[in-house]
């Protein structure tokens, strides 16, 4: 078996582009489908894939380990975010592939089932990118929430923490306060919270000034409290903080992941399937993750063929504690892929069709073309003028 063609397909959701990356082979009519989505980066994503088409044409498709090694060394030059991403997309689509040749779901070529179902949780609007990022005050953050319970997630994660410099300004810290306050007030002891700090505080004391304001709400985890490469400052504030914190979504491959683990710089890993290396990659960072006695909350805003690769590797790898999925970024989220289960609110249960088990509608990959990305980050600016972390 022979790879023929790796192509790129973008679909549009609005307020952001979904990168899927099509493997074509030899065999007729044997496809495999992968993700390789990163926001603002789109058009260079695509022109990365088409970079590393020609090192994979011709090779088997079953060996994934060594069309890992083609991609990630004989491009010579070491690979960032971008191509990191592009390469998760074409070996998620190598999986697809192996688990349809053997008639395999990919969660049992990864080693097996560790759990019957994937806890999940959501964000506000269910997902939709102007909730999550466009809510900023109590009653936007508990209207949005009761939603989310209301349609049966017991675990949500709200972005509540304002553009912030090296000092946290004391009405700015209350006013998290009240609003994490309100949330929990709004959705009982039951619901699970989680809060998403963006990176946004540029220092340590910035950051645990927030984390002690929201700190009497229980919340199950502050993510990225502070910029990705501050890992001193990260492992300071995970020593000082009565909140578990996670971290782990910007950093790219086990490499990246090894000087945080080592330092133990937080609880909870967050390492996104579709932008560290793909499914094997992730699996080799859950497993230095174990070692260190840290779970895993993988990343996953991303788009539907996203969202079945992180069952598969939930389903299989032992410290995965919650899943992140967006099923409600678009309402048309099921018409692109036909999943191989039943979506429910909070749980994911365990797929059993060969590979990656999708069908794609490529028709209504089609139909939402390629728009420019809509720039949050234009807006993280202080009053002064001053550019900050989005």
């Amino acid at each position: 078996m022979k790879i023929k063609s790796v192509t790129a397909h973008v679909c549009n959701a609005e307020m952001r582009n979904w990168v899927f990356v099509r493997v074509e082979t030899d065999e007729p009519g044997l496809i495999g489908w992968g993700e390789a989505t990163l926001e603002f980066k789109t058009r260079a994503v695509i022109g990365a894939i088409a970079d590393i088409e020609p090192m994979l044409v011709g090779q088997d498709p079953r060996n994934i380990e060594h069309c890992f090694q083609i991609m990630t060394k004989h491009g010579f030059w070491r690979m960032g975010i971008i191509g990191m991403s592009a390469i998760s997309g074409i070996e998620l689509a190598l999986w697809d592939i192996l688990g349809k040749h053997l008639g395999a779901p990919v969660w049992q070529l990864l080693g097996g089932s560790v759990r019957e179902s994937l806890r999940t949780y959501t964000h506000l609007g269910l997902g939709d990118m102007r909730a999550v990022y466009e809510s900023s005050s109590s009653a936007a953050i508990v209207e949005h929430a009761r939603r989310v319970t209301q349609a049966g997630y017991d675990a949500l994660k709200v972005v509540c923490i304002p553009y912030s410099h090296y000092v946290s300004p004391t009405a700015d810290v209350d006013r998290v306060g009240r609003m994490v306050g309100d949330l929990r007030d709004a959705v009982g002891p039951g619901i699970d919270i989680m809060v998403d700090f963006h990176g946004r505080p540029a220092s340590v004391n910035a950051a645990m000034d927030y984390i002690n304001a929201i700190a009497d709400q229980r919340v199950m985890f502050v993510e990225e409290p502070v910029p990705p490469e501050d890992v001193a400052g990260l492992a300071e504030i995970t020593r000082r903080s009565p909140v578990p914190i996670a971290s782990g979504e910007r950093l790219v491959g086990r490499r990246e992941f090894e000087p945080s683990l080592r330092a133990r710089a937080f609880n909870i890993a967050q390492p996104d399937i579709c932008h560290t290396g793909g499914l094997s990659e992730s699996k080799k960072i859950a497993a230095m993750a174990e070692t260190a006695g840290i779970g895993l909350a993988p990343h996953n805003p991303l788009g539907p063929i996203a969202g079945v690769a992180a069952l598969h590797f939930g389903i299989s790898t032992h410290n995965v504690i919650i899943q992140e999925e967006m099923s409600g970024a678009v309402p048309w989220y099921g018409e692109v892929v036909r999943w191989p289960i039943e979506r429910r609110p909070g749980r994911w249960d365990k797929p059993m069709k060969p590979g990656l088990g999708i069908e794609v509608d490529e028709a209504v990959i089609d139909a939402h073309p390629f728009q420019p990305d809509i720039l949050h980050a234009r807006s993280a600016v202080m009053p002064d003028g001053t550019v900050v972390d989005w």
